[in-house]
């Protein structure tokens, strides 16, 4: 088990887009090619998600940083759409069964990682730490949470906060809502005042999995960071008055989403509130880089004018982390090429690069504090606090291992059908009881 969540080339760059339909193409891929990887470093396929607003302008500077250090080495970004990792998760199922890895893939640090580490996908890499002094430019929590019965398997390139509110100060204020609120009561009240007294949607939503990161936003403003921690270890018990009593609020304020959430992904709900079509929106802060990064794949918005920001209800003082990171596949057809990505993406400058285009700070400890301004350098700040409070994101595969993760939105999916919290509950009790984690 994970540690717990604690305080804290030139050549030419070919780019493949994989569509949703990808997972057909890759499964006919299956019989081609050869198994076993080499030191061969003649090109580096790197898969992701990362095609929206923001988080491809980072993927770029990462690039162009990489092409720049290994100009022997030709760059092909295998990344495929969908936030979360939603569709590229199951694209990547199919290619690491079949033996068909990417030369390195993204994935969320902490227990998102355990179906591949036990299967055998990923290789441990404590001895890439030790070459390149990783050990000491990490922060030793995030170190702990990478780490599995003594080795560590990935290499994160950033921090996210998966509890920020963003709001539009001007519907705020023809609402007659003083502020963003700081409790799950008070925001409850607020999106009554927003509904009330204009015509704006009060919370924007977008694709299912939206819902469930509001869940677990909902569960900590509602439970604590220590009663929420406290739900993601062996033999908790999730029926409870207080989980219960926390359910009862989420179901309370899915009352005033967006009709379409459905139909739209986190792109269009956050743009919702910069537009000023909505009131409030909860997401991750990979979301401010969509914000202001400039045209045409950001929005070029103004903080503070355009949309404010504030921790989630009920979280202020707690930050709850997420982590992107990348892995050393086993048998990866460029090995070679997949070792120097990593080695870019582990670094100051590749982390500096990136991160502010992302909307995330740097996972490294040295990182330029001055590049990081708004929005991300009260991150950074409040990262640093020795006294802020960590609470893992289970959506974003800290917390919750796959099979975890994949019944709590099955979960989240029929409650959007019948809204009944009660029945929430129970599922949620049931999954809890058969992670196997």
């Amino acid at each position: 088990m994970f540690g717990r969540t604690r305080r804290k080339a030139s050549g030419r760059s070919r780019t493949t887009s994989f569509a949703a339909a990808a997972l057909a193409g890759v499964l006919a891929l299956a019989g081609c090619g050869g198994d076993g990887g080499s030191d061969d470093s003649s090109e580096v396929e790197v898969f992701s998600w990362w095609t929206g607003p923001g988080e491809a302008e980072g993927l770029t500077a990462l690039q162009a940083l990489f092409e720049k250090q290994n100009p022997g080495t030709e760059f092909v970004n295998a990344a495929i759409a969908g936030g979360s990792g939603t569709q590229a998760k199951a694209v990547l199922s199919s290619r690491l069964q079949n033996r068909k890895p990417p030369d390195s893939f993204q994935g969320h640090a902490g227990a998102e990682l355990l179906d591949y580490i036990k299967a055998g996908q990923i290789e441990p890499l404590n001895d890439f730490y030790d070459e390149n002094g990783l050990r000491d430019v990490y922060p030793k929590q995030l170190l702990d949470q990478i780490t599995y019965k003594g080795s560590i398997y990935s290499v994160p390139v950033n921090i996210h906060r998966s509890n920020v509110l963003w709001y539009n100060p001007g519907i705020l204020e023809d609402a007659g809502v003083d502020g963003p609120p700081e409790s799950i009561d008070a925001f409850i009240e607020a999106l009554k005042a927003v509904d009330a007294e204009t015509d704006k949607v009060p919370l924007s939503l977008g694709a299912q999995w939206t819902a469930d990161h509001l869940l677990e936003n909902v569960l900590l403003g509602s439970l604590g960071p220590d009663a929420y921690n406290a739900l993601w270890q062996p033999g908790a018990n999730w029926d409870t008055p207080a989980v219960g009593a926390a359910l009862d609020d989420f179901a309370e304020i899915m009352k005033y989403t967006t009709a379409e959430a459905a139909s739209t992904d986190w792109q269009g709900a956050a743009k919702a509130v910069v537009d000023g079509r909505a009131a409030f929106n909860i997401m991750g802060d990979w979301a401010y880089g969509y914000f202001v990064n400039p045209a045409p794949n950001g929005l070029a918005k103004k903080e503070g004018t355009d949309f404010g920001h504030a921790p989630a209800p009920g979280t202020d003082g707690t930050y709850m982390w997420l982590s992107d990171s990348f892995t050393l596949p086993e048998n990866a057809p460029h090995r070679g090429g997949a070792l120097a990505w990593l080695k870019t993406v582990s670094s100051k400058e590749g982390q500096d690069a990136f991160n502010p285009k992302k909307g995330s700070i740097p996972a490294r400890t040295d990182g330029d504090e001055s590049l990081y301004k708004g929005y991300l350098g009260d991150a950074f700040a409040e990262w640093s606090k020795p006294d802020v409070k960590l609470a893992g994101s289970f959506w974003h595969g800290v917390t919750a291992n796959n099979k975890w993760h994949t019944d709590i939105d099955t979960a989240v999916g029929l409650f959007l059908q019948h809204k009944d919290p009660a029945k929430l509950r129970q599922a949620l009790v049931q999954a809890a009881r058969n992670s196997g984690q």
